[in-house]
């Protein structure tokens, strides 16, 4: 996926969704989305990570649900009527699979440039940022970029698959 983001080495300029966890703005390519949906209603699956929330039965496709909050640990809080489900593809294994990320606020979709874009931020120390294209600067507002191949780990995206 984040080779078909790119045009050239490290230009991930393109069209992006936009949305909120908790004060911060994420951005999406929107390539890796399907549709954006409210959440309906979503089925526990046992043992699995708190971060997965269950599955939703769209169109007959089963799908699982992750709280991208949770996934990045931040803070938990309440759905409401803002709350909605970004239905993604992406890759694990052999094949493409579909997830639903829950999400506090879609945006919009930003056309972003390669000179609004910096390279992800180096911390100094050991952090796993992968899951970082780079930082947007637009509007006065810094969007972070995600790689949504590597929001999850392969063994987590293939535990996914099993559910």
């Amino acid at each position: 996926m984040a080779d078909e983001v790119r045009t050239e080495q490290n230009d991930y300029s393109g069209k992006y969704l936009t949305f909120r966890l908790m004060d911060e703005t994420y951005g999406i390519h929107v390539s890796a989305i399907l549709q954006i949906i409210a959440i309906p209603q979503i089925t526990p699956i046992p043992k699995t990570p708190a971060f997965v929330k269950g599955v939703i039965n769209l169109r007959g496709k089963i799908i699982p649900v992750v709280d991208l909050r949770l996934r990045f640990v931040l803070e938990h809080t309440e759905y409401d009527e803002r709350t909605s489900i970004i239905i993604i593809r992406t890759s694990a294994g052999e094949g493409e699979i579909f997830i639903g990320i829950i999400v506090d606020t879609v945006l919009e979709v930003l056309d972003i440039v390669s000179e609004q874009i910096e390279e992800k931020p180096s911390f100094g120390v050991k952090l796993d940022t992968d899951f970082i294209l780079g930082m947007a600067k637009v509007k006065k507002t810094v969007v972070t970029l995600l790689d949504i191949e590597n929001v999850l780990t392969r063994e987590e995206l293939v535990k996914l698959t099993e559910v």
